[in-house]
């Protein structure tokens, strides 16, 4: 009996591990440990795996030069006081406000925002500024910030997010990025990497979009209207055959991430640059493989089965048939020799202008079967049994999954 019940506590503990409760996929950023970077079912911890290949992934990806270029991480050390990348800062609910002055007034969230001396700016022309308030659970965004000390501070756009919730902006209206999305969402961050997964797209960019958007986006800054460009929010994903068996423990964790949630279309900038939490603890060595991944080994998504509604970043999840194959994944490039100070070069994204236009995921339920050989034993073990039983199965049926657990007795004699 006491074999019995320590099988089935095992059975419990695997069904607790297998089976994470929701939330657990969207993981928090240090500092702000109650806080997730929206909700597990959000559209930015959407499974695209699965989904099939956008009916307009060639035009977008000869548009990117995309048979031509590789992957460029725009992060790492800079060998200035700022890094490379986009940094942000966690404060408390005791941080002093400001307001904030805007140029584009009319498509920012008023605020005030907790801005201050402290708050770092991205270097370079987009000088993004965030924050995240860890006892509100929200996040502050803006673009082009400058802070005035004694009142003043301004700044091209603003957004204030509620990382609890799925609310998208207003449809036409930018944020500090020009698809109207949130940028904190898209960065790969270094805590995300060290602990060996990424559980969200990423942030990317590209030369030359539509002047369309596709949800989640709200907004567009494109050069033309011309189908043959990605629209701001267009998702991108590296092909399921792409060989990543080769790479470094931290590059397969990015890579794998592009496979599994890929890549957002945000901003205009160089084609295929993807964001980073601006740090100079990045690893050089990581920072050149993923350099050495071809963009032809991406693919455009149609992820619009995932829309529940267009005003909402609540997303279906994805449950359907694997995508058709397309065109082989090319081989991965042979990776470069480490270098001492290979460092990104970050090229200026465009201004979001305002326009006159309007954990990982929950598993689907699964079953496994254990048999569980019982002896004969008196009535208060059978009771002991069926409430071992009952715990398994609420243990399995509570977390979003179902344990079946096939119960033998073995008859003495």
């Amino acid at each position: 009996m006491r074999r019995a019940r320590a099988v089935l506590t095992s059975l419990v503990a695997a069904g607790l591990a297998a089976f994470p409760v929701a939330g657990a996929g969207a993981i928090s950023p240090p500092g702000a440990s109650g806080c997730p970077v929206f909700p597990a079912d959000n559209v930015w911890h959407s499974d695209i795996s699965k989904l099939p290949v956008h009916a307009r992934s060639a035009p977008w990806m000869a548009s990117m030069d995309g048979a031509s270029t590789d992957l460029h991480p725009d992060f790492g050390s800079s060998g200035e006081p700022m890094p490379y990348g986009i940094p942000y800062i966690v404060v408390g609910s005791s941080h002093a406000d400001v307001p904030i002055d805007f140029a584009y007034v009319d498509e920012s969230d008023p605020g005030p925002y907790p801005f201050g001396t402290d708050t770092p700016i991205e270097g370079g022309s987009d000088r993004h500024a965030i924050m995240i308030d860890r006892d509100a659970c929200k996040l502050y965004e803006l673009f082009d910030a400058e802070y005035a000390p004694g009142g003043g501070s301004t700044a091209g756009s603003g957004a204030i997010w509620n990382l609890e919730s799925n609310a998208l902006r207003p449809a036409g209206w930018t944020s500090a990025d020009a698809a109207g999305l949130p940028i904190f969402a898209g960065l790969v961050r270094l805590d995300e990497v060290k602990a060996g997964k990424v559980d969200h797209a990423i942030r990317m960019t590209a030369s030359q979009t539509d002047k369309s958007y596709v949800w989640p986006a709200r907004h567009q800054a494109g050069a033309a209207t011309n189908e043959n460009l990605p629209p701001m929010g267009a998702r991108f994903r590296l092909k399921a055959g792409f060989n990543t068996s080769g790479f470094r423990s931290d590059t397969k964790t990015i890579l794998v991430a592009m496979k599994k949630y890929g890549m957002i279309l945000a901003d205009n900038g160089s084609d295929w640059y993807f964001t980073g939490a601006a740090s100079d603890d990045w690893s050089n060595d990581m920072l050149d493989e993923l350099k050495s991944v071809p963009a032809s080994a991406f693919e455009a998504v149609d992820a619009s089965s995932l829309m529940i509604s267009p005003n909402s970043g609540k997303a279906k999840q994805s449950s359907g048939a694997a995508p058709a194959p397309g065109p082989a994944a090319p081989k991965p490039k042979p990776k470069p020799k480490p270098s001492g100070g290979s460092s990104p070069t970050p090229t200026p994204s465009a201004t979001p202008t305002p326009t006159a236009l309007p954990s990982s995921v929950v598993p689907s339920p699964s079953a496994s079967a254990s048999d569980v050989a019982l002896a004969d034993g008196p009535q208060g073990e059978t009771a002991g049994t069926a409430w071992w039983l009952w715990l398994v199965l609420i243990a399995g049926v509570g977390s979003g999954g179902l344990i079946v657990v096939r119960y033998r007795r073995r008859h003495a004699g």
